[in-house]
C-alpha cells in the first residue's frame, strides 16, 4: 500500500484529507493519482460510486493548476446536480490549507442561470458542471473552456443513461485541443466505449477496480422470500424491527416509490419519496431533512438516488431487485461507509431466486436468507 506522501501528494493536501478523515488512499486513488499527477494523458478509470473517485481525479486537478493565471484550466462534467455540489465542496475541503487560492464555481440546472454567470465572472479555475447547464452557459457566450489543460467525465455512463448523449459530443468537440481527457464510469456499455474510441487517447492509461472489490465487505446481503402483495406489510415489520435506524428504499418505479412511500406514511413512519419529476426545490428540501436526520428513511429510484452521499445509514431495502447488476452496487454501497457496517435487504418474490444466485456469482458476494 502506498501512502499519499508516496504517490506525490503534496503536505497541505495531505493535512486536509486527514481532517477528512481519509488517512490511506483507496484502490482507485492509489492506482490513478500517481499517472495522472505525472502525466500529462488521458485516462480511462473504470470504478464504482464510493470508491473515492473525487480526490483520485480532484487531487492531480489542484496540484496542476496555476493560480496565478485567471483562467478556467479543468472542467468536471457529472450527472446531476447533487453529484456537482459535492464535487465542489470537496475540492474546496482538499484547499483547507493550501497557499494558493484556487476557485471552483459549480454550475447546474435547477437554480437562476444569472446567479451563475456573475459567478463566472469572478477568477475561476475549475467548473463543475451538469452537462445541460453548460451548453446553456457556452451558447450565451458566458463561459470559456477553450484554454482548460483538463477534461473530467465523472460517471459518464449515468450522464449517457439520464439523456446527455448529445451534450457530452458537443462539449468534447468543442474543448478539442492540448486538454487530456479523464473518464471514470462503473460501467463500460457500447456508448461509452465509442466515446473512448473517438475522443481518448489510444495508448491511455485504463485502471480498473478489481471488480470483487466493489461491493463493500461491511455490507451484510440478506434476502426475504414474499409476494407482491405481502410486501408492505413485510417493508412495515423490517422497519419496526429498525427502530431509529436510518436508511433507504429502493423501488424500479416512480409509482412504486409513491404507493409504498403513502402506505408507510399512514402507518406513522418518518419517509419522503425521491422521483424523477420532483421540483428540485422540493428535491433539495427532502435531501436536507434526510442528511440532518430529521426524516428517517428515504424511499426512491434508481435515478433520482443518483449524487446521495449520507453517512451513518444502517440499511437499504430492496423493494425489487434491479434490472441491472451494477445497481445493486450502487443501491448496496450506499451503507456501511467508513468503515462501519450496514445491512443490504432484498425482497424476493417466486421466480427472482435465480437473479439472487447471479447476484452472487457475479459481485463474489454471499446472501442470507432471513424470516420475518
Amino acid at each position: 500500500m502506498s501512502t499519499f506522501l508516496e504517490l506525490g501528494i503534496r503536505k497541505e493536501y495531505i493535512e486536509a484529507l486527514k481532517d477528512l478523515g481519509i488517512k490511506t488512499p483507496t484502490e482507485i486513488q492509489e492506482k490513478t493519482i500517481a499517472v495522472l499527477l505525472n502525466s500529462k494523458t488521458d485516462f480511462v478509470g473504470l470504478a464504482q460510486t464510493g470508491t473515492g473517485k473525487t480526490a483520485a481525479f480532484g487531487l492531480p486537478i489542484l496540484h496542476n493548476i496555476n493560480s496565478k493565471s485567471p483562467t478556467i484550466q479543468a472542467l468536471i462534467l457529472a450527472p446531476t446536480r447533487e453529484l456537482v455540489q459535492q464535487i465542489k465542496k470537496q475540492l474546496f475541503k482538499f484547499t483547507k490549507y493550501s497557499d494558493e487560492k484556487i476557485f471552483v464555481e459549480g454550475v447546474y440546472g435547477g437554480e437562476k442561470i444569472d446567479k451563475q454567470i456573475k459567478a463566472l465572472k469572478r477568477t475561476t479555475h475549475i467548473v463543475v458542471a451538469t452537462p445541460g447547464r453548460l451548453i446553456d452557459l457556452i451558447e450565451k457566450g458566458e463561459i470559456d473552456i477553450k484554454k482548460i489543460s483538463t477534461l473530467v467525465l465523472d460517471e459518464a455512463d449515468e450522464m449517457l443513461n439520464m439523456g446527455f448523449k448529445q451534450d457530452l459530443n458537443r462539449i468534447l468537440k468543442f474543448t478539442t485541443g492540448s486538454r487530456n481527457t479523464w473518464l471514470f464510469s462503473a460501467t463500460m456499455p457500447e456508448e461509452i466505449k465509442r466515446i473512448v474510441k473517438t475522443y481518448i487517447q489510444s495508448d491511455a492509461p485504463k485502471v480498473q477496480v478489481n471488480k470483487s472489490d466493489l461491493v463493500n465487505v461491511n455490507i451484510t446481503h440478506q434476502y426475504i422470500k414474499t409476494t407482491i402483495k405481502e410486501k408492505p406489510e413485510l417493508i412495515t415489520k423490517l422497519l419496526e424491527k429498525r427502530g431509529n435506524e436510518r436508511g433507504i428504499i429502493f423501488c424500479r418505479t416512480k409509482l412504486g416509490t409513491q404507493n409504498l412511500t403513502t402506505i408507510l406514511k399512514e402507518e406513522g413512519f418518518s419517509v419522503e419519496a425521491l422521483e424523477g419529476d420532483m421540483q428540485q426545490k422540493d428535491r433539495d428540501k427532502v435531501m436536507r431533512a434526510f442528511k440532518n436526520g430529521s426524516l428517517q428513511i428515504l424511499i426512491s429510484t434508481d435515478v433520482s438516488a443518483r449524487g446521495i452521499d449520507v453517512d451513518n445509514l444502517a440499511f437499504i431495502i430492496h423493494h425489487q431487485l434491479p434490472e441491472q447488476l451494477e445497481y445493486y452496487t450502487h443501491r448496496s454501497g450506499r451503507t456501511a461507509r467508513a468503515g462501519k457496517r450496514g445491512f443490504s435487504i432484498a425482497l424476493v418474490i417466486p421466480g427472482e431466486l435465480q437473479r439472487i444466485h447471479e447476484i452472487q456469482k457475479d459481485l463474489n458476494i454471499k446472501f442470507m436468507e432471513v424470516h420475518i
